[in-house]
């Protein structure tokens, strides 16, 4: 008898129903890494190469916009705690008027939001907009989405909005602005930390030992087949994901042997992409197969030649340049293959050749230079070496590295005798802290490691026993020296 009032119940639904959730169904984890396509290009670390503590910061706020990610996706979700990001985005494009901050001439700016959303769609959206990113690819998703959430999207409200206290009593949602004002006053420590995250900590390094040692036995074995120099990854993979990929690997040499033995001697790297890198290092791309890695192997040979010729060239404009010896250092500058530093390498030479520029024989002895494609001026970096763009004029570069030269020289010096402290107080933390292990992420300077191994070393701390423990930059707080211990899963 009540069937008359079905159309009157279905219309007082769509009324209340909010406009920015008309879509059929949500979108998928594989739909969301493709929408935000564009996001990743903006802010991957790899293009932070010149920049050390940006490329951390984007790497760590990465991990922590997976986790969020993943847990939108997890079944029966009732709500995420706001989780405050921070992203050093390139200016891929002629930049927005409502860019957080000016990129200055850096090429890059600085964007900081708060995600507080309930589903993939709307994080999505939220993330593009607030980088002043498109959004149009997204309606080319099959996600049966409406184009008025889109319109909804593009539009910036002139202010947020605020609801009233009684909707959230009501509703029996959590007000994000509460728990971003505990979150500000709660003021995380080390010690607090410890509290929360050590038995958990220590429970995953308990599980994760059998795993660890038969990566351990799969590296050695393999290093010793192929007659390696070592075996590296240059992402923070999991365990299980590198055994995989060793498994992976002792396969093919089962199939290859003789074909694989051709890297002797050398580092293997699992990256990105296959080739050979600018130091010479062998590089699987993970997204490979095993017909791309064979097709390396068998061209090692033709590599060898090429970096002799680039040894050779790097020892030519050593020559031209007083004696200064040219070097690729990894942890600062961009991954470049063997043919792209050999590229750059020749282009800088042919300017020097062109050149009148004249230095006194072996005056520059004992100093380091690295080239770099993406910088206008050269400049003396806090490690002693120069930083030189391919462009450079050469007479400038000239009066440059005379004037500088002395400073660097008493940098290198500061550089190896923080060096030797640094080992030294790894080795008295590691001991005094009964630590497992003691390490730290390439973007950590050794002057940043040596103050924190002070800071560790003052206040003994039990809760550390038997742990693994990283160095890294807090991202939270964009500091450059911090402490962030997180032993590894």
């Amino acid at each position: 008898m009540f069937c008359h009032l079905r159309p009157l119940r279905r219309f007082c639904l769509e009324q209340i129903r909010p406009h920015g959730l008309h879509y059929s169904r949500a979108l998928s984890g594989a739909e969301a890494v493709h929408a935000l396509r564009p996001f990743y290009f903006a802010v991957h670390p790899d293009f932070f190469g010149q920049h050390p503590r940006e490329r951390e910061v984007n790497e760590n706020s990465l991990k922590r916009l997976s986790v969020y990610l993943e847990n939108l996706q997890k079944p029966g979700f009732r709500s995420l705690k706001p989780t405050q990001l921070t992203f050093y985005v390139r200016e891929t494009a002629q930049p927005s008027s409502d860019a957080q901050e000016p990129s200055g001439s850096s090429g890059f700016r600085a964007v900081r939001f708060t995600l507080h959303t309930r589903d993939l769609l709307s994080t999505v959206l939220y993330i593009l907009n607030s980088c002043s990113l498109s959004v149009e690819h997204i309606q080319s998703l099959d996600t049966n989405v409406h184009s008025q959430p889109l319109r909804e999207a593009k539009r910036t409200p002139d202010r947020p909005i605020k609801w009233d206290k009684s909707y959230y009593s009501f509703t029996g949602f959590k007000d994000p602005d509460e728990d971003l004002v505990q979150v500000s006053r709660k003021e995380t420590t080390l010690t607090s930390w410890l509290h929360i995250n050590g038995k958990i900590a220590v429970k995953k390094l308990k599980n994760s030992l059998p795993l660890r040692k038969e990566l351990e036995r799969l590296k050695e074995e393999l290093c010793n087949l192929l007659q390696l120099s070592d075996i590296r990854w240059q992402r923070s993979w999991g365990i299980a994901h590198r055994c995989s990929q060793l498994h992976s690997l002792g396969r093919l040499a089962q199939q290859s042997l003789e074909t694989l033995q051709r890297a002797k001697g050398c580092t293997l790297i699992f990256t990105d992409r296959s080739g050979v890198s600018a130091v010479g290092h062998v590089m699987l791309g993970t997204m490979d197969v095993h017909h791309d890695w064979t097709k390396l192997f068998e061209r090692l040979p033709s590599y060898f030649d090429l970096q002799r010729k680039l040894m050779l060239l790097e020892d030519q404009i050593s020559g031209l340049l007083g004696g200064i010896r040219v070097v690729y250092i990894e942890e600062l500058q961009p991954v470049l293959t063997l043919e792209e530093y050999f590229s750059v390498l020749d282009a800088f030479h042919r300017r020097l050749l062109h050149s009148r520029a004249s230095f006194h024989p072996q005056s520059l002895r004992g100093l380091q230079m690295t080239l770099n494609s993406d910088r206008y001026a050269p400049s003396l970096h806090e490690l002693g070496h120069f930083n030189i763009p391919t462009l450079c004029d050469p007479a400038n570069l000239q009066w440059f590295f005379l004037t500088k030269a002395q400073q660097a020289r008493e940098n290198l010096k500061r550089k190896e005798q923080l060096k030797v402290a640094e080992e030294e107080l790894i080795h008295t933390s590691t001991e005094q802290l009964a630590l497992e292990k003691l390490y730290k992420e390439p973007s950590i300077s050794t002057r940043q490691m040596v103050a924190c191994c002070d800071r560790l070393t003052l206040h003994p701390r039990p809760a550390l026993r038997g742990m693994h423990l990283t160095i890294a930059v807090e991202a939270s707080r964009q500091k450059a020296q911090a402490l962030s211990p997180a032993p590894e899963e």
